[in-house]
């Protein structure tokens, strides 16, 4: 294991043999997705999780076959090795109802050679017709296998027992510390084939999501840890969003499920839209929506190798974003290539940026000076026989920008003088890019009736 790391426990296997669903039971919560249908899994997908008081990197693969490499099952497969490649341990699990099949006898021979240490998981254990295939799993020379069944739980507790037993020993405590520091959560978003996958391949530098001409490859919210002059950053790929009514199969409500819970739980959130088609509407929900929920965020127009006209397309995009994302004036541009990786030097940084932004406090002395002058500059509306009267204001918290205005009548703030308070509020501060919230809080007439 290197140092500054968590050890990786790697799940491997032929398909739909409950991979995923041990991948859930392990981590204690709904990661993956998980349906009834052979190749749910397309990528690596990562989370952290505490077996037997050991913290681990648990890695989810797609199921391992033999398929050319040119298809999508052979692309799928490819990732899956390159997985087992950097794995601590390797769970290489089986289907204990189905028996040892030739698949198994084949990946079990193939994991002899890669010199992993290898756990071997007979799942689906459930019930006496399991028990004769737990014993013919001896056959395959991995050692003694775990009976479970992941989907009822049992015997996960003793699997997580042995797979804490089997890690590498633990880093010096100054190691530890160093790798617990808090990463920055940024997800990748867009709308189907906007090259989100291509992209986190080029960031981490290596085929880490699988990627093609095929529309809607990403089924999953996949999490890779990376790391910049910043710190740590863990980076989520997302299945491609698209108009609700155009969402129709289980599977894939599931994976825009997973996308807008990915969104939720980012930090910062990299809205990729190919630059060769432009800002479509469903780029500006997208936008819309990450606004609502308050998170800092970066446009990245892909594909700009192809773009032919590139002054238009870039006018284009940001008279689009000015008419239409007011409440994320000044949201920054990054043009880019993940193919070729022109431009990409220019993204990160520009995340690092827009989190610094996101985290910004303001002294309150600072943001009352301030006020004073938009006052001054703007006095309030009059409403009915006198004017409000607004009295300070103190920013309650960051992440986003958020600030409670107190005054008689505030509540009745008209909207439009509530945004040039916003605008005012983001140059004057200098706030690009973020969603500023501005809460009205009213005082009580004691004269009124």
């Amino acid at each position: 294991m290197t140092a500054g790391r968590l050890p990786l426990v790697v799940i491997a296997g032929r398909p739909n043999v409950g991979k995923s669903t041990l991948f859930n039971r392990l981590a204690g919560r709904r990661v993956a997705l998980v349906a009834d249908t052979p190749g749910v899994t397309r990528d690596r997908k990562e989370a952290e999780a505490l077996l037997r008081g050991r913290q681990v990197r648990l890695v989810d693969t797609a199921g391992l076959e033999e398929a050319p490499a040119e298809t999508l099952s052979g692309r799928m497969a490819a990732s899956a090795v390159m997985g087992v490649g950097r794995a601590d341990l390797v769970v290489f699990v089986i289907d204990a109802r189905a028996g040892v099949t030739p698949a198994d006898r084949h990946f079990a021979h193939w994991l002899h050679r890669q010199g992993r240490p290898v756990l071997l998981v007979a799942n689906k254990a459930e019930g006496r017709s399991a028990s004769a295939a737990t014993l013919e799993a001896y056959e395959l020379g991995l050692g003694d296998p775990v009976p479970v069944s992941a989907e009822h739980g049992e015997g996960v507790a003793d699997l997580m027992a042995e797979i804490a037993d089997r890690l590498p020993a633990l880093p010096d405590p100054e190691e530890a510390a160093e790798a617990g520091a808090h990463p920055l959560k940024l997800a990748i978003v867009g709308r189907p084939n906007a090259g989100k996958s291509t992209l986190l391949n080029r960031l981490v530098g290596e085929e880490r999501m699988v990627t093609g001409p095929e529309p809607g490859l990403t089924r999953d919210a996949v999490a890779v840890m990376l790391a910049d002059a910043g710190g740590p950053i863990e980076l989520v790929d997302t299945a491609g969003l698209r108009r609700r009514a155009r969402i129709e199969a289980p599977l894939e409500k599931m994976s825009v499920g997973a996308a807008i819970g990915a969104l939720k739980m980012a930090e910062v959130v990299v809205l990729a839209v190919d630059g060769t088609e432009g800002l479509h509407d469903q780029d500006l929900q997208i936008a819309q929506l990450i606004a609502r929920e308050g998170r800092a965020a970066v446009l990245a127009l892909t594909k700009w190798d192809a773009v032919t006209d590139r002054t238009a397309a870039r006018r284009a995009a940001s008279e689009r974003l000015e008419a239409s994302l007011a409440q994320m004036k000044g949201l920054p541009v990054v043009t880019l290539s993940a193919l070729t990786g022109a431009g990409l030097d220019r993204l990160l940084p520009a995340v690092r940026q827009a989190h610094a932004v996101w985290n910004q406090r303001v002294p309150t002395s600072e943001l009352n000076r301030w006020f004073e002058q938009a006052l001054a500059r703007h006095p309030p509306p009059m409403m009915g026989r006198g004017r409000i009267k607004l009295r300070y204001i103190t920013q309650a918290k960051a992440r986003p920008p958020t600030f409670v205005l107190f005054g008689t009548r505030a509540e009745a703030l008209p909207e439009d003088y509530q945004r040039y308070l916003v605008n005012s509020l983001r140059e004057h501060f200098a706030l690009p890019g973020v969603p500023i919230r501005l809460q009205l809080r009213g005082t009580r007439n004691p004269f009124a009736s």
